[in-house]
């Protein structure tokens, strides 16, 4: 433990970190820990599973046992469940300090997280959306006395895209102090931190890794498209008979994707649960609970379990579909082989997806290797897979699982102060724009074929004629 201490950790942090069986300082934790605690800017890139939340909760603590006051810290993250886990962290290490911490997400009461940021919490962790809100509707609390800001999963709150956050982040920003620290963590260097690495006065010693970790085992399943399915129960029969204790993750692309699946590997008796963003946020956590606490040992998720949760016991990540993005396979298959455990990731590709493939061995700089199967005894299940599939469409169908999608985006337009029929009807408005734009166009199209089959059909005649005159007039000639 004396390497924490070499590092400048204070000695009531070196023996909290020993009671939680922190022995040795990570590559992250040597170098992220001595500029922080200097007053450093930082930017840290590194490996899923490396102690990324350990290297900035440790120098905050200990900066915050010199001067405690409130709100001392603030923590953004781009997900509810990262918020809760950084927050744990800040809980179990500051223990000794009596550290109070506030959990500012949507979907839960803004009643409730007004209250407790109006008494002054140590430590502020929040999703960008929710505090922008706060600030915008509330003056009871201030953050212009804050010492940390620190951008976890920076990457995907800088990004621009379909969830942008740079609307929330000006208006977080503009209400904190300009004398302050700022760390930035994240698993994948993208552009935009590239430039802020580049323009910026971060420090430049801390090590950038874009990669997967050694004792991840990545291999892939090529499969057509309608296959797939059946790779995947077949793929789950094999861990659960072989590993009985095992924990698997399966990612897929949407919502409904991720309930169908749930569904369909529950009519295979497998114990499932999933983790989506159309779910009640409550019950999200009590998923999450659940796998955690190996009641369900298959969790079955959209991308927003793809960051930053730290589940020490799973063994198997399993991508249903293939990333589209190399940082989003990174994120993925981080969530096994963590902390120096191994760990197995099978990404299921079909013929359309061999690009994508090789953009992740590019970026990761590993060769995928290809996972052996049983195609007979795939084929052998084909059918009632994908029987047992469409019967789970239907019952979700039954359901009303889209129009329950189309309330919660009211919801959110409704939380961005705009008019949900207003949109529709503008939407409704553009729609026709765009039809007569391509009737019009199709018009064009078709009187210019016909103008073109007319100058066809005229030098056409005009041969013809041509070729009768010739004729005559070699008639004549032979008389």
């Amino acid at each position: 433990m004396s390497e924490f201490a070499a590092l400048g950790l204070s000695d009531w942090l070196v023996k909290q970190c020993q009671q939680l069986g922190i022995n040795k300082p990570t590559p992250v934790q040597e170098n992220c820990l001595p500029p922080t605690l200097e007053g450093r800017d930082v930017m840290g890139c590194a490996k899923t599973g490396s102690g990324k939340t350990a290297a900035f909760v440790l120098p905050v603590l200990q900066k915050l046992s010199e001067d405690p006051y409130g709100i001392f810290c603030l923590v953004l993250t781009p997900t509810r469940e990262l918020a809760y886990q950084i927050a744990e962290q800040f809980r179990v290490l500051g223990k000794p300090l009596g550290v109070k911490d506030c959990i500012v997400v949507g979907g839960m009461d803004m009643v409730t997280q007004a209250l407790e940021l109006s008494n002054q919490p140590h430590v502020v962790v929040a999703t960008p959306g929710r505090l922008a809100d706060h600030i915008r509707s509330s003056n009871t609390f201030s953050l212009r006395r804050i010492q940390f800001l620190i951008l976890d999963e920076a990457d995907r709150l800088l990004e621009q895209g379909c969830t942008d956050f740079s609307s929330d982040l000006e208006v977080i920003l503009g209400a904190l102090p300009a004398k302050r620290q700022t760390l930035l963590f994240s698993a994948t260097l993208t552009d935009t931190l590239q430039e802020l690495k580049n323009i910026w006065n971060y420090d430049q010693n801390v090590p950038f890794w874009t990669r997967t970790v050694e004792e991840l085992d990545q291999r892939y399943i090529l499969t057509p498209e309608k296959v797939k399915d059946a790779h995947l129960v077949h793929l789950i029969q094999t861990f659960t008979d072989e590993h009985h204790d095992w924990s698997i993750i399966i990612f897929t692309n949407t919502c409904k994707n991720c309930q169908v699946l749930t569904m369909m590997l529950r009519e295979f008796n497998f114990p499932t649960i999933s983790l989506h963003s159309m779910m009640k946020q409550k019950q999200r956590f009590a998923n999450l609970a659940k796998f955690k606490a190996s009641v369900y040992r298959i969790l079955i998720a959209t991308d927003v379990a793809a960051r930053g949760l730290d589940i020490p016991t799973v063994q198997v990540v399993i991508n249903h579909n293939t990333p589209g993005l190399p940082k989003i396979y990174i994120h993925r298959v981080g969530r096994t082989a963590r902390a120096g455990r191994n760990g197995v990731s099978i990404t299921l590709v079909t013929q359309y997806d061999i690009h994508l493939v090789h953009s992740i061995e590019e970026q990761t700089q590993t060769k995928l290797k290809e996972f052996p199967t049983d195609e007979k005894e795939v084929h052998k299940i084909l059918t009632q897979v994908n029987v047992a599939r469409r019967e789970c469409e239907i019952k979700l169908e039954a359901s009303d699982f889209d129009e329950k999608k189309e309330i919660n985006k009211r919801k959110q337009m409704i939380l961005e102060g705009k008019d949900p029929d207003l949109e529709a009807k503008r939407k409704a408005e553009l729609e026709k724009i765009r039809s007569r734009k391509k009737k019009f166009k199709e018009r064009i199209q078709e009187s210019m074929e016909q103008q073109k089959q007319a100058q066809v059909k005229k030098s056409i005649r005009k041969r013809r004629l041509q070729q009768q005159q010739k004729k005559a007039r070699a008639g004549t000639s032979s008389q």
